[in-house]
């Protein structure tokens, strides 16, 4: 399961030993809810390898105005705390494997 994000966990959890991918969503938005699904697999297949995370951009949009965020959904990976890229939109599955890889 994707771990909830934050405005009191977000930086101890990016700045884990592990990449972090935040998926940047809000409730009202509906390709965020068509991506829910793929983020939940990611969660499970990547475990222990990739920390995927979900963070609600109405719950803390401090967060959200600090990275930048104005479209949702957005994917960022953090490494070491660092945001080292990000995406718009829905993407596949396959894509987003694509993107976590690098």
């Amino acid at each position: 399961m994707a771990l909830a994000l934050t405005n009191e966990n977000f930086n101890e959890i990016i700045n884990g030993d592990k990449p972090v991918l935040v998926d940047f969503w809000a409730t009202w938005c509906g390709p965020c809810k068509m991506l829910a699904p793929t983020i939940e697999e990611l969660a499970v297949e990547l475990e222990g390898e990739v920390v995927v995370a979900k963070l609600d951009v109405d719950q803390a949009q401090d967060i959200a105005m600090k990275y930048g965020v104005m479209s949702i959904p957005t994917m960022v990976l953090f490494k070491n705390g660092e945001e080292v890229r990000r995406t718009v939109g829905f993407q596949p599955k396959a894509r987003i494997l694509d993107f976590i890889k690098g």
